[in-house]
């Protein structure tokens, strides 16, 4: 799916740099890649994450990915990453809005899952109830993966390259979710 554009005029090759970016940042996330993962931010970056303060600047990101991503690698979900908007503020300068979606190791989205007959969760039998409510609140506790995110990164392009130079996820329960009815 192509993201949808706004802002000023860049060449195709800039929209097309930034979605593979993004399917870099996936690769790296999916694959517990920490050292992929970090080499796509600039080096005075700034990374806030849901549940941590924000953290700053390459050494400490690279130590909180380093942290972190390994122990991801034996989870039964990971995320998919789809570009979903690019506005671009200069032809150097690019806010992205990334599309999180939890799937298992077998590529199957979460949601798609919770949805089966038979199934409970968020959006199975009578959405939108307490009960439904309850179990997703207690699967995105004991297993955060489970809870799509949004991301809007603010790109920079240096030298040819696009690097991230902000980014900000976001915990992102659809409201169809948690809708009633």
């Amino acid at each position: 799916m192509k993201p949808r554009l706004a802002g000023v005029d860049v060449p195709p090759e800039d929209v097309d740099a930034i979605v593979a970016l993004v399917a870099e940042v996936e690769h790296a996330q999916q694959n517990a890649l920490p050292d992929a993962f970090v080499e796509l931010f600039r080096p005075d970056a700034l990374w806030s994450v849901p549940y941590k303060a924000p953290v700053t600047g390459i050494e400490e990101i690279g130590a909180f990915c380093r942290r972190m991503l390994p122990d991801t690698a034996g989870q039964p979900l990971t995320s998919t990453y789809e570009t979903e908007y690019i506005h671009f503020l200069r032809p150097d300068v690019a806010a992205v809005k990334i599309r999180q979606r939890p799937v298992t190791r077998d590529g199957e989205l979460l949601d798609d899952l919770l949805r089966r007959p038979g199934a409970s969760g968020p959006s199975s039998g009578c959405r939108g109830s307490s009960a439904d409510v309850r179990l997703w609140a207690s699967l995105v506790t004991t297993l955060p993966a489970v809870a799509p995110d949004t991301s809007l990164y603010v790109l920079t392009k240096s030298d040819g390259r696009w690097l991230i130079s902000v980014a900000q996820d976001t915990t992102a329960i659809e409201s169809d979710a948690l809708a009633v009815g």
